[in-house]
């Protein structure tokens, strides 16, 4: 939604105009400027529903006298843009716009109604097994508009490392929608060229919503008061650093997307674009991609690298546990080298941790 001191240049009609009038006038009317004469009127709502009903794509202002309390409405509605006035308070339209979550009518926005949020809390192995079929076939592009459509009524996050590989996920998503939510694991062990990688490469995909997520203080000064724990028990040090914070900051998000490719190790065989994971559904766009293909669209995007890659590191985590590895070795043998160790356990879960 645009919030405008001025109208922009185009039809305007009052919100008592008959219906067909006004479609007649939108047909070709690139922007439609609706007039409310007071905020009660509710015509002008319906007027902006029917339009975008019946395939109108162009866009709809409202101006006149209409109040913050609606903003939510007439985003709802079908509307782009509010003309405001000069010196009106932004803050307080933007702050109604955002002011509930929950809708109980599918309309313009396409926003999940609670009936159907409520389907996939009851039945979200039904929702994964739909989601694998109408996305067979589809490539990683399919798979992410699927996950974001707003229709399905998921709220998504996107969990990314800013490792060796991942601008390839994350252009797709800024492709998409950049202000989808990503979740960055701070851990405190990262490598220096990681953060920076991690600032540059947000701003030239103009991602808006990076989340940084660190490790709880008392939890850190109790179980790792020497930040050495990755010496004696690496896998202690990952469910500190990286699982336990994980788990706080997915509070309230119902499907993670990954990065996550078959060819990375073992456990990653037979991946499938959508899994349900301890209660969520996880999301895999690039399960299929090769090496190749990666580097490829790296190329073809014009992608900056991390900075470590030209040292022959290939999989990128914090610095005490991964090393530069030969041409020709698998990128993973970088990671907790000398160890059976090959996941963090992000995507294993506690379970599967506290069993090994």
């Amino acid at each position: 939604m645009q919030w405008l001191e001025r109208a922009p240049e185009g039809v305007r009609l009052p919100v008592t105009t008959p219906l067909d009038e006004v479609e007649t006038a939108a047909r070709d009317a690139g922007v439609l400027i609706l007039e409310f004469d007071a905020f009660r009127d509710g015509r002008g709502f319906s007027l902006a529903a029917v339009l975008r009903e019946r395939g109108y794509r162009g866009r709809l202002i409202a101006d006149g006298r209409v109040i913050p309390d609606q903003a939510r409405h007439l985003r709802r509605s079908g509307f782009d843009g509010v003309v405001l006035g000069a010196g009106a308070d932004v803050n307080a339209w933007r702050r109604m716009d955002a002011a509930f979550s929950a809708t109980y009518q599918p309309v313009e926005d396409r926003a999940a109604p609670i009936w159907r949020r409520r389907e996939l809390a009851r039945k979200p192995e039904a929702i994964v097994d739909r989601l694998n079929r109408e996305t067979r076939g589809g490539d990683a592009e399919d798979i992410l508009r699927a996950a974001l459509d707003p229709a399905l009524g998921l709220k998504p996050a996107v969990l990314s490392s800013f490792g060796a590989e991942a601008a390839v996920l994350l252009s797709l998503v800024a492709r998409i929608d950049p202000s989808t939510p990503v979740v960055f694991l701070d851990t405190g062990m990262h490598f220096l060229q990681t953060l920076a990688y991690r600032k540059a490469l947000s701003e030239r995909l103009g991602l808006t919503d990076v989340r940084l997520v660190t490790p709880d203080a008392g939890e850190r000064a109790d179980l790792d008061p020497r930040d050495d724990l990755w010496r004696a028990d690496p896998d202690a040090c990952c469910d500190l650093r990286k699982v336990r914070p994980l788990e706080r900051a997915l509070a309230g998000i119902d499907a993670v997307i990954t990065g996550r490719k078959e060819h990375q190790t073992p456990d990653r065989l037979g991946l499938r674009p959508f899994e349900l994971f301890e209660g969520r559904i996880r999301v895999n766009p690039l399960h299929d991609w090769s090496e190749e293909r990666l580097q490829a669209w790296f190329d073809a995007e014009d992608l900056p690298r991390h900075p470590l890659t030209a040292q022959g590191y290939r999989s990128i985590g914090c610095w005490p546990c991964t090393e530069a590895v030969e041409v020709g070795e698998d990128a993973r043998l970088g990671r907790w080298s000398g160890a059976a160790k090959t996941e963090c356990g992000i995507h294993l879960g506690r379970r599967a941790l506290a069993v090994g």
